[in-house]
This record gives structure tokens, sequence and C-alpha cells, in this order.
């Protein structure tokens, strides 16, 4: 089997359409509901999400903060569906993220965030699930029907819904003009060359992954896929945080794969990939405007805010190649099924 024939590679391959589609449908919903939360603005904001969809939670964390100026934090689920603990959410706006808005614990919360006064927004792809109907708003993601366990299109979906989202709240020309270029983006970032790390990788058993701000989220994301498709021990880090005792299991057996952006972050995490290096470590850095050994291509030419989705559809493929190449089929990742249902 080659990579471009596992639903993994072709699903990710998706991403630019998706993104395409998704701003062109739901241009009106996203509008008017910027219009009614600059009216009525949020005293702060609460996602709640489990898996890739709390990565892309962890995301929004970053832009909501940094482009809004709004406090913004994760619920955990548990704290409605097991423990039935009332929360004090009065005026809040909770941001539910899901592929299939199915799960009973994430369900449980919505409602329970309703009783506690919050304003309800669910990003979806089954635009007919139970948390759609229960949501005060839907964003659907129109990623269409994703077979693959792994989620890659659903995901970067999720990024983009985030992205449109905070572009029409804060009215933020500069955003809007990136958005317009994101599909077109997506799709020349397609064909960058990450064969290095799929080959590099090969043999690999624990890796670090990097990254920090915007780029936190996709961290997290990689190290799940890492996990679940190619059977590879990985862990995720802030680039502030590493070097807060992780560091210490890093040398010439140990891989760390960087993930960063064009802005303030950028200095830092390259000084973290320095550092790796410099005790004997394979380190990959995927940063806009690198070049050399070790370095994965990645587009420049969008704001910083944007990048971490260019990042993550070239790391998709480049994991699906590395899946095979490990001996692991990524659409069918073991004791693992597309839709968890956690209570």
């Amino acid at each position: 089997m080659n990579a471009s024939d596992t639903l993994m590679f072709r699903e990710a391959h998706e991403s630019a359409a998706v993104v395409a589609r998704q701003f062109a449908a739901n241009e009106a919903v996203v509008s008017a509901l910027a219009r009614s939360l600059r009216e009525t603005p949020p005293r702060f904001i609460v996602t709640c999400a489990r898996g890739s969809s709390d990565h892309a939670a962890a995301y929004a964390k970053y832009v909501f903060e940094t482009q809004l100026g709004i406090a913004t934090a994760s619920a955990s689920p548990s704290v409605s569906s097991v423990y039935a603990a009332e929360q004090q959410w009065q005026g809040a706006l909770f941001i539910a993220i899901s592929q299939s808005g199915k799960s009973p614990d994430l369900l449980r919360t919505a409602e329970a965030a309703r009783v506690a006064g919050a304003r309800v927004v669910a990003l979806v792809n089954v635009e007919d699930s139970p948390l759609a109907v229960l949501a005060d708003t839907v964003i659907p993601l129109h990623a269409g029907v994703e077979r693959s366990v792994a989620a890659t299109k659903s995901y970067i979906a999720a990024l983009a819904a985030v992205l449109h989202l905070c572009a029409r709240w804060g009215g933020d020309i500069e955003l809007d003009a990136a958005l317009r270029t994101l599909p077109d983006a997506l799709r020349a970032g397609w064909n960058a060359d990450w064969s290095s790390l799929s080959e590099g990788l090969a043999g690999a058993h624990n890796l670090f992954v990097v990254g920090r701000g915007y780029g936190l989220g996709i961290a997290l994301e990689a190290a799940l896929k890492f996990k679940e498709t190619c059977g590879l021990h990985a862990e995720a880090f802030s680039a502030a945080e590493v070097k807060h005792g992780p560091m210490a299991l890093v040398g010439p057996d140990f891989p760390v794969l960087c993930f960063a952006q064009d802005d303030d972050t950028l200095t830092g995490t390259l000084a973290v990939a320095r550092e790796f290096r410099g005790r004997g470590a394979r380190v990959f850095v995927a940063a806009p405007g690198r070049h050399g050994p070790g370095t994965l291509p990645v587009a420049g030419s969008l704001p910083a805010i944007c990048t971490p989705l260019l990042i993550i559809q070239s790391f998709y493929r480049a994991a699906s190649e590395l899946a095979l190449r490990r001996g692991f089929n990524p659409d069918v990742p073991p004791h693992l099924n597309k839709i968890t249902e956690t209570v």
C-alpha cells in the first residue's frame, strides 16, 4: 500500500476544499453570531472537547485571547458528566467542538452550560447531531464524511472555523484577507516535502513534539497522531515548559519535532531546538523561512496565526507515510473507533 492509497492521506488532501466550502457556507451564520457577540460581549469563553477537537480548542484559546482579549479556558467534561457539579457561567460563551456531536459527556456539559447561563455554540461536523440540536448557534465544519479513524480534515476545519469567527468578531481586515487566500495556501503547501521526517522516525521509539502559542495545539495533535497511527510514543510540550524537567530525557536516541510560526515565540522555540541539537538529539524544525539540515518546508506568506493549519496538513501527509513505514495502517489504528462516546 502507498500512502496515497490511505484514507488518512486522501482526507487530509481534501482540507483546502473543505476550508473553502466552509467559509462560503458559514459566512451568514458566523457574521450574525459575531454581530451579536459584539453587541453583548461575553464575560469569558469556555471551550469543551475531547481528543483532536480539544487540540483545536487549545488553538482557539490563543486565538481568542491574543486577538480579542477575552479569557478562554477549557472545561473538563467530567465536572458535569461525572461529578454533576454546578457551574457559574452566567454571561459566558461556551464553545463545544466535536466531529460527531454524539459523545454523552460533551452533551451533558453543553446542557449544563445552558443551565448555568452560558450561550452555547457548537462547532460540529455532523449537522443533525445531538450537540447541534441543543446549541444556540451551530457553525458546521463542512468536512463531509470522514472515514479514517484518525481525524484530519475535520481538525483543520475546526481551526478554520475558529479563525473565521475571530476575524468577523474582531473586524480584523488583515485576517479576513488571509482567510481568503488560505485555501490556496493549503493547496500549494500539500506538496511540501516532509519525507525526511517519515524516513528519520521510521525506527524511533519515543519523541517530543514542541510548539508554543498558536503552535501548541498542533503539537498536541501531532503527538496524538504519532501514537494512534504510527505506534510511536510521543509527548507534546510548550517550548516554554519542556526545559522544566522533560529535557532531561533528550539525547542522541530521542528525536524532537519542533513547530514554530513567525511571531514573538519564534526565537525562543528555535533556541530550544538548538539546545536539543547540542545534546545530540536529531531535531526536525517546521517553521516558515527556515532552510538547511533538519528543516521541514512551510509556506510563509500568511500571518503567523494561520501557519498551524499549513504545518499540520503537511504533518498529516508525513504521518500517513510514516505509519506504513512502521507497519501500521493509519486508517485502522488498533483498539480505536472513529467515534468515542465517553460518559
